[in-house]
């Protein structure tokens, strides 16, 4: 059995929480930070795709991978308007191997779109996206799909480029074994990733159970 991959991480400048109730993604995700997880929770007011653009809006054009269950032709198109427009540098999806079953019509639309060197099909149910440059080192894990998620959800923005060294890697090999338009069913080997990064140990403030009674949030936008 193939073990699973681990990856441990200090933090260096800390952790930002946030409950965001009427938010957009811009205001939600706030100014990123170097070497800094921002935590997230929405009520379904942006999708992932209106995060990956607030990212992208303040990184710059990026090499971006995007793991998903499943995708909205609406969320495809604008994904392909990023590459369009350049913001997008280059693109390489993972998707579940049930999604052709599922929604032919969109998986179809997204071969048109990307082509099939850029997608991979596998037993997954990751969501993940992977945003770097030569500035920026960017891991987002998420409860959302690539499409419209009307819900509770959670997102968390890690910058740190030994993180996002450690995921693209994660994806190359992915994209190693995999071939284009094969159905990979079977476990992944992922031969060539260690199986654990050492890290610091890090400790934190105890934190008294009567302040997490009442969820806190940083932004709020007054309806009109």
């Amino acid at each position: 059995m193939t073990t699973p991959k681990s990856f441990k991480k200090s933090n260096k400048r800390g952790r930002i929480i946030r409950v965001c109730k009427k938010s957009i993604a811009s205001e939600a995700i706030g100014k990123l930070q170097k070497n800094t997880d921002t935590f997230i929770l929405t009520f379904g007011q942006f999708s992932l795709i209106d995060t990956l653009t607030s990212i992208l809006d303040q990184t710059g054009p990026a090499h971006v991978t995007i793991s998903t269950w499943t995708a909205a032709n609406a969320d495809l198109e604008r994904s392909a308007s990023l590459m369009a427009s350049s913001e997008i540098l280059s693109l390489r999806m993972i998707v579940d191997i049930f999604f052709k079953t599922r929604q032919p019509k969109y998986f179809y639309h997204m071969i048109n779109l990307f082509g099939s060197n850029s997608i991979r099909q596998m037993k997954t149910h990751a969501k993940f996206i992977i945003v770097q440059n030569d500035q920026w080192n960017i891991v987002v894990r998420t409860s959302m799909n690539l499409n419209k998620n009307p819900r509770l959800e959670n997102i968390e923005i890690s910058e740190n480029k030994d993180f996002t060294d450690f995921f693209n890697k994660i994806v190359d090999e992915i994209f190693n074994e995999i071939k284009p338009n094969e159905v990979k069913k079977s476990i992944l080997d992922l031969k060539n990733t260690e199986e654990q990064s050492l890290f610091k140990e890090v400790s934190a403030n105890f934190i008294k159970r009567s302040s997490l009674n009442e969820p806190r949030f940083s932004h709020e936008i007054k309806e009109k």
